[in-house]
Order: structure tokens, then sequence, then C-alpha cells
């Protein structure tokens, strides 16, 4: 099985803690990404996700526009080592209920994987299972 610096996403993107939740969110619309680590004074602190949003925002009623990006994060981060498989990422997301994590080489940070990167893994590495639909067009 294959290890998770095969699948991780080294190219992370970040912002920080005190910029507004609204910041955020445009800039994860706009990039196309689920996810941002924040960071305080040069580290990394917490990751904001959609999920956050929609669980600690709009499902609180709450004003994005007044929120900080610290006031939605998920902290701490779980992380997990390059060496680890994919399947261990799995589980580790399932055990924490997180679809993110942190990818660390003996401590330091390296790399994001997500449940996503888990599943377009799985699905580079396993054969069809049915037919393809036969797909006409008139």
């Amino acid at each position: 099985m294959s290890d998770l610096a095969e699948i991780m996403r080294k190219n992370i993107k970040s912002i920080a803690a005190d910029r507004s939740a609204m910041d955020a969110a445009r800039r994860m619309r706009d990039e196309r990404i689920g996810s941002l680590f924040v960071e305080k004074n040069g580290d990394y602190v917490g990751i904001l996700t959609e999920t956050d949003f929609v669980r600690k925002a709009a499902a609180e009623g709450k004003n994005v526009s007044t929120l900080s990006v610290e006031d939605l994060m998920n902290h701490p981060i779980i992380s997990i080592e390059s060496t680890k498989t994919v399947r261990d990422a799995m589980n580790r997301m399932g055990d924490f209920g997180v679809r993110h994590l942190m990818v660390t080489e003996a401590g330091k940070f390296v790399g994001l994987v997500s449940v996503r990167d888990i599943l377009l893994h799985f699905k580079s590495v396993s054969a069809p299972s049915y037919a393809e639909p036969n797909i006409t067009q008139d």
C-alpha cells in the first residue's frame, strides 16, 4: 500500500488567525479549496474548513462578517507521519472525525492529505466493479 508521501499535497494554503472569516470564505471559493491552515506567530495553530462554516456559523445563525478565522478554526491540528499508509490516514480521520490531516516528517509539517485525496487514491488503484453505462447521443 502507498504511503502518504505519494498522495499528499505539498502546496498548502494558509491564512492568518486574525483575518476575517469572510476573507477566508472568499479565498476558499476563489481558489476552489476546502481548507486553510491557520497561522499565528509563525506557527500553524488550527485548520479552517468548509464544514466549520456550516457547523459553527451558518447552523448557529452567526454573522460570518463579524467572525475571525480563529473563531471558527479547529484545533489542535490532527497530524500523521508521511511514512504511514493511506489506510492509516483513513483510520486516523475516522478516529478523530476529521477530513484533513497535516502530514509531517519527524514532526515537521510537510503537506496535507484530505478525504478527497484518499478517495482519488483508492479510485486510481481499484479496478471498476461495474460496467460503464452505454451512453448514446441522438
